[in-house]
């Protein structure tokens, strides 16, 4: 299961924006997930709570966006959602994907910080 070391890295790179932040707290960590990842979506939510166990992220949220597949055909000069997963073709002409445009992320969008209270 890799999204265990994809939560801990997750993790690890929160905790170290924190550290330039020393009077916050996450809340929530804001991800963009695409199908075509790799990454299964319900095993990273539950890595991330096992990532998160005696952190400065304990009881922080992630938030996953999914970001839907877009491919370019030549043929039409355009991009657009491809007719499934399994067949990445043109919707209009049929034509196989020059490329895909969106889907493969695994992008950290945002932490989302709150303020803790200034040392006294």
């Amino acid at each position: 299961m890799h999204e265990l070391s994809i939560a801990l890295s997750i993790v690890d790179a929160a905790c170290e924006e924190l550290s330039r932040q020393p009077h916050s707290r996450v809340s929530a960590v804001h991800l963009r997930l695409g199908p075509l990842s790799g990454v299964v979506k319900d095993a990273l939510t539950f890595s991330y709570d096992l990532a998160c166990a005696g952190t400065p992220l304990q009881g922080s949220e992630l938030r996953i966006e999914d970001v839907p597949i877009r491919i370019y055909c030549d043929r039409c000069d355009a991009d657009a959602e491809p007719v499934s997963m399994q067949a990445m073709r043109c919707p209009k002409c049929g034509t196989p994907a020059a490329r895909t445009v969106q889907g493969t992320e695994l992008q950290v969008a945002a932490l989302e910080l709150c303020e803790m209270g200034a040392p006294a």
